[in-house]
């Protein structure tokens, strides 16, 4: 670089075509670099305090150099102001206020700090070159490129893309996958973000979207859209699950993604390190897809809890091993692929579940309604489970019942409003002993029940309220499942996914985030009058 900066006019304008084409960057951008060393060296030769601008001819190679000098009255700094009298010789016409350009005579390009000219071209040229990489790069993510392993650092893998670098941390990689430098690898862009040292190219062979771009290079009728992909789920390098579905009656999409001998299907695996992958067809009744997404387990039937956003699936005694699958991970696989929990219980566990819930709900039922319990027990055969919607429900529902008439169906009503008024009164009076404050029971959709949990849980002001997380409030805890890997992974997941406060509750994060905010608006108003005393 030193011989360059010492170069003829012509050569130096040569030198930086020849930068600009190398790196794949606007010439300008090297003229620029130019013409800031040369203010440097400028700088260095009049003095640092001056005000100096260059400018490089792109056609001759001609420099022009000159100081910017403001014209007052009395000068005050003599390296950037003028008096009317200088500045008249400068530029005739002259008036205070005014910046006027003072021409120096040329640097001699030979007579630069080399080091410093170096500098300051190659971080412009850096630079340059770090935003085209960006620019080219960042509107690609979700595609599949193909690389060269440049190398393997503390297990993150080094991919040559050509004009830029990607890496594959090692969670983005598939298990037990062996990678030496010089081996050309697929993979997905994930992420592409700008950092100070470059941009940040994120790949991945571990992510379900890299499958399903996989499937698309492989199957035509899907990247025609004819066939669509709704779901993946993938237990990198072990096994795989894909949901799909036809556009054409007249296509089997299973049958489109397995290929003639399963040849499209065994190109994807091959890729993917021999990983299995199951192909299952894709339905809009969150049932069916269930069923078709526990393959190859026989399913009995499944309960969908929409307010738990959980789903119950019975299973024969003999296929609970195989719904499960080893550690978990078919039941696993189905989860994340229908994007709902999974619980798995074999007949004889679901019976006993409904048999505790049948005796639990009878027995609340004699308790509350002061009711036999044959009729408790009739209630809760019809469908009948909380006081709720036996006060609330149409009476004609209950005098529906076998045995049931209106008369009784008006009866059953008025005392199941009662002990929902005895309910509310006791909260009510336990609430008040906790030291729950009036102001936070006039909050939006808290009941006295949930007033005592807070209570409990040592939230008892508007500004307790106010100082917690949606999620500390409502989150539900994911209980643990008989398919979790091991103990350890239970201990983490109860730890990662603790409740909220009001979990219990069943509170949507609409509800929760209307309570918090409702129990700020003080803080608004508050901050409000104080600005209006200030105004004032």
């Amino acid at each position: 670089m030193a011989s360059s900066i010492a170069a003829n006019k012509a050569e130096l304008l040569a030198i930086a075509n020849a930068v600009a084409t190398e790196k794949m960057i606007d010439k300008s951008i090297v003229i620029e670099a130019l013409e800031e060393a040369i203010q440097r060296a400028a700088r260095a030769r009049y003095g640092a305090e001056n005000d100096i601008r260059a400018k490089l001819d792109t056609q001759t190679g001609d420099l022009r150099l000159w100081r910017v000098v403001e014209v007052v009255e009395n000068v005050e700094d003599y390296f950037k102001q003028v008096d009317l009298k200088q500045a008249d010789k400068l530029q005739k016409g002259a008036v205070v206020g005014d910046f006027i350009v003072d021409p120096l005579p040329a640097v001699d390009l030979g007579r630069i700090d080399a080091q410093s000219a170096k500098q300051v071209i190659f971080q412009k040229v850096r630079d340059a070159e770090r935003e085209r990489q960006f620019e080219e790069f960042k509107d690609r993510t979700g595609e599949i490129i193909t690389g060269v392993v440049k190398s393997v650092e503390f297990g993150h893998v080094v991919v040559d893309l050509g004009r830029a670098e990607g890496v594959i941390r090692r969670d983005q990689q598939i298990p037990r996958e062996v990678v030496r430098g010089g081996d050309r690898v697929r993979a997905l862009i994930m992420k592409v973000q700008r950092e100070n040292r470059g941009p940040q190219i994120l790949l991945s062979r571990a992510h379900p979207d890299f499958m399903k771009k996989l499937f698309a290079q492989e199957v035509p009728e899907i990247y025609d859209g004819v066939i669509e992909i709704k779901a993946a789920a993938r237990d990198p390098g072990s096994r795989a699950k894909i949901g799909v579905i036809s556009h054409d009656s007249s296509i089997d999409p299973v049958g489109a993604c397995v290929g003639m001998k399963g040849s499209r299907v065994q190109a994807v695996v091959q890729e993917m390190q021999g990983e299995k992958i199951d192909i299952i067809p894709w339905s809009e009744d969150t049932a069916t897809f269930i069923v078709n997404a526990l393959q190859p387990a026989t399913v009995s039937r499944v309960v969908i809890d929409e307010e738990e956003g959980r789903i119950e699936v019975v299973v024969p005694d003999d296929q609970l091993s195989l719904a499960i699958g080893r550690r978990g991970q078919n039941v696993r696989l189905a989860s994340q692929l229908t994007g709902r929990g999974i619980d798995i219980m074999t007949e004889a566990e679901s019976s006993e579940k409904r048999q505790k819930e049948f005796v639990e709900r009878s027995e609340m039922f004699q308790q509350e309604l002061d009711v036999d319990e044959t009729l408790a027990q009739l209630l809760v055969a019809e469908g009948f489970s909380e006081l709720e919607e036996v006060a609330y429900v149409d009476p004609s529902e209950i005098a529906a019942i076998e045995g049931f008439d209106e008369g009784l169906a008006e009866e059953l009503q008025s005392r199941a409003q009662e002990a929902l008024d005895r309910r509310e009164e006791a909260n009510r009076t336990e609430r008040r002993e906790l030291g729950v404050e009036d102001a936070v029971a006039e909050l939006p959709i808290l009941t006295e029940a949930m007033l005592v949990v807070l209570g409990k849980a040592g939230i008892k002001t508007l500004d307790d309220l106010a100082d917690l997380a949606t999620d500390e409030l409502i989150q539900k805890a994911r209980e643990p499942r008989r398919n979790e890997r091991s103990d350890r992974e239970m201990r983490r997941n109860r730890t990662e996914d603790k409740a909220g406060i009001l979990a219990v509750f069943g509170l949507s994060e609409d509800q929760g985030n209307e309570i918090i905010m409702a129990a700020r608006a003080h803080w608004f108003e508050e901050e409000d009058a104080i600005a209006a005393d200030d105004s004032q």
